[in-house]
């Protein structure tokens, strides 16, 4: 793999909440340290397992200026600007700037219905106007357009953006993503966030992960990059099943669905494990139950995380 300012292991950071859905600084600090402790290469506040969704624009210029208080410079922060249309994105990436993140992630344009060339000059427009590297974020599941492999290349080789995160769950299209870029000369850096993949996403020319579960698992997915790297394909698939059944941790609550089941069981892991003080969930999502903890106590006992 070649360097690129932004690859490796980039975890989607968890915004922990106190019991009355308030920002936990303290949790936060512990999150965070840890995760750098453990190697990863870079965080990504404010994605969709951050929350973005959820927070206020004060409280998201909140969250990342504490990011990048605890970061410190250690490693790269890169700041989720999800809305809905290019004007407010425009806005977060201001916001975002001047707290002194390292690039933005944005996604397609949505609630109003886009067609692909509006989407292109979405992603065209933040490229001029934003003073920091453009991640594109493949989401079609939230945003309900998926992004075309052949756009994202062209985007990318105009400069608009500088790589692309994908959590779309489509290995078929990330592998045409791959092989597209690859033929370009690679002017992209594609992240997978697919967690149970990530071995297979690595072996199709992903140049790192952005796993929610990197929040319970650092170790692990600094592990599984360090073994694609030097081409250690039989140890990183042996990684990449540990990984896989730990991940069962989000197939396991019956107390939630959706958003509330998987971060709600990232944040019952972490508050289980010590790491953060409270499971609590923003409003409407209620903190999983004694089942649902019972549960994922039981995977983490069986299958991690990596020490």
């Amino acid at each position: 793999m070649s360097v690129r300012p932004f690859q490796g292991v980039i975890p989607p950071v968890l915004t922990p909440l106190t019991d009355n859905r308030q920002l936990d600084v303290a949790s936060f600090e512990r999150l965070v340290n840890r995760l750098i402790d453990n190697g990863v290469d870079g965080l990504f506040v404010l994605g969709s397992t951050g929350g973005v969704v959820f927070a206020t624009a004060q409280e998201r210029e909140r969250i990342l200026a504490e990011a990048v208080r605890i970061a410190a410079g250690r490693v790269p922060v890169l700041a989720g600007v999800i809305d809905t249309q290019t004007a407010p994105v425009l806005q977060h990436i201001k916001a975002a700037e001047q707290v002194g993140v390292d690039a933005v992630v944005a996604t397609a344009p949505f609630y109003a219905i886009t067609a692909r060339d509006t989407v292109r000059r979405h992603f065209e427009i933040i490229g001029e106007r934003s003073n920091v590297p453009v991640f594109a974020y493949d989401i079609p599941v939230c945003v309900h357009t998926k992004l075309d492999p052949d756009l994202l290349v062209d985007l990318g080789l105009r400069g608009a953006i500088t790589g692309v995160k994908d959590s779309s769950g489509d290995d078929v299209s990330f592998r045409r993503l791959a092989l597209k870029n690859s033929d370009a000369g690679e002017p992209l850096t594609l992240l997978t966030g697919h967690e149970f993949c990530v071995d297979g996403a690595y072996l199709a020319g992903a140049h790192g992960s952005v796993p929610g579960l990197g929040n319970v698992d650092p170790a692990g997915f600094v592990a599984l990059d360090q073994a694609a790297k030097v081409g250690d394909w039989e140890g990183a698939r042996r990684i990449q099943d540990r990984l896989a059944r730990l991940m069962e941790i989000c197939l396991a609550p019956v107390s939630a669905q959706g958003w509330g089941a998987g971060v709600g069981a990232f944040r019952t892991a972490l508050w289980s494990m010590g790491v953060i003080d409270s499971n609590q969930q923003p409003e409407p999502f209620d903190a999983l139950d004694e089942r649902d903890l019972h549960t994922i106590r039981q995977i983490l006992e069986e299958v991690g995380p990596r020490a």
